[in-house]
């Protein structure tokens, strides 16, 4: 699996937010939002099924 990588805009009450609660579960700032993302994922192909990619 190959890391790539993602910038974002988000103002900074938010970042600051979410440096909290980060804080708070232990994690940097980048783990907690790939947690947010995965659960994110998960609920979708909960409801929709997985999700899949054509091979080329």
């Amino acid at each position: 699996m190959s890391i790539k990588s993602l910038s974002i805009r988000i103002d900074t009450e938010m970042l600051d937010k979410l440096h909290v609660v980060a804080d708070y579960e232990g994690r940097s700032a980048n783990s907690q939002i790939l947690i947010l993302i995965r659960d994110c994922i998960e609920k979708y192909e909960e409801k929709h099924g997985e999700i899949k990619f054509k091979k080329e």
